[in-house]
């Protein structure tokens, strides 16, 4: 189940002249299914790759190719206007350059000079040729857009273009621009999934974690508006992602963060290995029995609750957890979050978030578990301001 993080919000999408314009569909659907009412426009040039009628089935309102005495740019977009956002995707370096200077001949840009001008939000998305993207004029652009505020959501650059960002890089772009932002200028470091100590060159130890709690909780994060790292073995969109294999690449990865940065919160979603084998070279032979020798490995939560200022939520998995849980929040947690095996590698699960002074069960998905946590996180753990070093 998807949570509708944009239900009750009604969504201009403006779609400009890019080939990347056949992708509006697949975009408009995944914002309906967060809940958004979508309305389309398009300028003349869109029209000539993608039908209207293709933007009118998708968003079950028809698509607005001219502006008509309904002054629609106003009623959507204008002073009390009922749009939430204005999402201009995909936006060509001709449409970026009109926006820039002010310019309106396409109802898209006129939408866009309208929500400038009402202080609505404006979410653009580029979509070009490479060496379109990188001529002066059209960076210098860009650069006057973001300082108007509007959010810019990177290309991907590939094969000599600058092409559409993903539809969830988007859809999240949109998300973050909505809900209000209360993690605005905090930092969120998170270690997440399984690690990987090898046995020898082909085999390793390792768990069933499958990271997407973590993943999860990054999302969320980024959506209220934080400024996210996540430690990992994966890739998340729309944050930094470090990828580390082992429980001491994963130790190092931490420690370098939270000393360059700092962070506000950390949260602790991995299954980091407790213990690692001696790795012996090649491949060892199958077929005999075999023995291995594990030696413990440092613990990473408790170095950072020794040796940074920094809000700690941790994770504990196993069987009646709770009252080890409640020794960890004696011991630099502020919060812990407790489950059972079952839900390693399951998208569902159940959980229970323990602090000092309240006792939270939460379940569903992992995103709505994510979404739980944040939601006690904000309500439990009010987060200090300093979040430096404590050497």
């Amino acid at each position: 189940m998807t949570i509708q993080t944009l239900a009750g919000k009604q969504i201009v999408i403006g779609v400009t002249g890019s080939i990347a314009a056949v992708e509006t569909v697949k975009l408009v659907h995944a914002l309906r299914r967060k809940g958004a009412d979508v309305i389309p426009i398009m300028s003349a040039a869109a029209q000539g790759i993608l039908h209207p009628d293709a933007l009118t089935y998708a968003s079950g309102h028809p698509a607005i190719i001219r502006l008509s005495g309904a002054v629609e740019h106003v009623t959507y977009c204008g002073d009390g206007g009922s749009a939430a956002l204005l999402l201009i995707a995909p936006c060509t370096a001709n449409t970026i350059g009109k926006i820039a200077c002010g310019i309106d001949d396409t109802p898209v840009t006129t939408f866009a000079t309208t929500a400038l001008g009402s202080g609505k939000p404006l979410v653009v998305v580029p979509a070009m040729h490479h060496s379109m993207y990188r001529h002066p004029a059209v960076c210098k652009n860009i650069e006057t857009l973001k300082k108007w505020g509007v959010e810019v959501v990177d290309p991907l650059i590939e094969e000599e273009k600058a092409k559409i960002a993903g539809t969830d890089e988007i859809v999240l772009r949109c998300e973050r621009a909505l809900m209000g932002r209360p993690l605005k200028d905090k930092r969120v470091l998170i270690t997440s999934g399984q690690c990987r100590e090898p046995v020898d060159d082909v085999r390793v130890l390792t768990t069933r974690s499958s990271g997407l709690m973590g993943r999860e909780l990054a999302l969320q994060a980024f959506r209220l508006g934080a400024d996210v790292t996540i430690v990992h073995h994966d890739t998340a969109p729309c944050v930094k992602n470090i990828a580390v294999e082992t429980a001491g690449e994963m130790r190092e990865a931490v420690h370098r963060c939270l000393r360059q940065n700092g962070a506000d919160y950390y949260i602790s979603a991995a299954a980091i290995s407790d213990f690692a084998p001696k790795r012996t070279k090649g491949k060892i032979p199958s077929g005999r029995p075999l023995k291995l020798d594990l030696e413990p490995l440092p613990k990473i939560l408790d170095e950072v609750a020794k040796e940074y200022m920094t809000k700690i939520i941790a994770f504990k998995i196993g069987e009646n957890t709770e009252k080890q849980a409640k020794a960890m929040l004696g011991k630099g947690a502020v919060m812990v979050v407790t489950n059972t095996p079952e839900t390693m590698g399951s998208e569902r699960g159940e959980y229970i978030c323990l602090t000092k002074e309240a006792r939270v069960p939460v379940s569903g998905t992992k995103e709505e578990i994510a979404t739980a946590i944040w939601d006690v996180i904000f309500k439990e753990v009010p987060v200090r301001r300093e979040t430096l070093s404590k050497k």
